[in-house]
């Protein structure tokens, strides 16, 4: 995007501005990968308390993934790296993603349903009615998440997001919505205005006294603020706003977002 103000006409200045632009791209570069070797090591700091949890010793983790127990011993310290295939054996034994097991953050999915469920009781909008449309209400499920670890180093409900091309969403958002719907706790309605179809989403009538105990009055606090500053806006602006956030703009395709990114946004762009 060409910057305002500039006389374009101006070779030095054209010059000066992709010289910028081939910075700030070796920048990127080198922080994704920082962020990157960071993320690959954070599972050593998870496997043994997951294998603990399941009661199974080295030796025996080390038979089911086809390594020798000192390979093992040497992966749990650190000392020796993960193949694909060696991951996708322990994500199995361990009942989780390898997502999971290579970023060492284990997803809370109920937690999650939860958060769904304090942002449709938040005035999202001005209508009485409180729907918001499903991709909204995705993109204020992952600023919550994002902005909790901006400032606590962890997220809320640990899910991985991907850079999808309507912005970033867990894989399980849609499930969560699934079985929000089946158990009645949750209204999905189809809509179409002017030849295009969108979702909304309410809360059941039913379910307004269910008791929300998994979130602090911190975090409901925190998606309070964010569920105001985007109370009546656009759909597509808050698709566009996480769309231009430094974590988004630098991942590939299909790619989970490392929550670590955000740590080095601008304030005001965190929500």
């Amino acid at each position: 995007m060409l910057a305002v103000g500039y006389d374009y006409s101006n070779p030095i200045i054209l010059l000066l501005l992709t010289f910028m632009s081939t910075i700030r791209l070796m920048l990127l570069d080198f922080f994704t990968c920082f962020v990157y070797t960071g993320a690959m090591n954070q599972y050593i700091q998870k496997i043994k308390e997951l294998r603990n949890k399941k009661g199974l010793s080295q030796d025996e983790v080390a038979k089911i993934i086809g390594v020798s127990r000192p390979t093992y011993s040497a992966i749990e310290v650190g000392k020796q790296n993960l193949d694909l295939d060696e991951a996708m054996k322990l994500a199995n034994i361990f009942g989780i993603e390898v997502d999971s097991l290579v970023s060492g953050i284990i997803p809370d999915f109920e937690k999650y349903k939860q958060m769904i469920l304090s942002y449709l009781r938040m005035s999202l909008t001005s209508k009485d009615d409180n729907k918001v449309t499903k991709t909204k209400l995705a993109k204020l499920l992952y600023l919550a998440d994002f902005a909790w670890f901006y400032d606590h180093l962890e997220s809320m409900s640990g899910m991985h997001y991907r850079k999808l091309t309507y912005g970033p969403v867990p894989d399980a958002f849609f499930r969560a919505l699934d079985e929000l719907e089946e158990a009645g706790k949750i209204v999905i309605e189809k809509k179409k205005e002017d030849d295009k179809e969108y979702v909304l989403i309410s809360e059941s009538s039913s379910n307004k006294n269910e008791k929300i105990k998994s979130i602090t009055k911190a975090e409901k606090d925190l998606m309070q603020r964010i569920a105001n500053k985007w109370k009546d806006k656009k759909t597509k602006e808050i698709v566009n706003f996480t769309h231009n956030q430094l974590p988004y703009e630098i991942c590939r395709d299909n790619e989970v977002i490392p929550y670590e990114l955000i740590t080095q946004e601008d304030p005001e762009m965190v929500y």
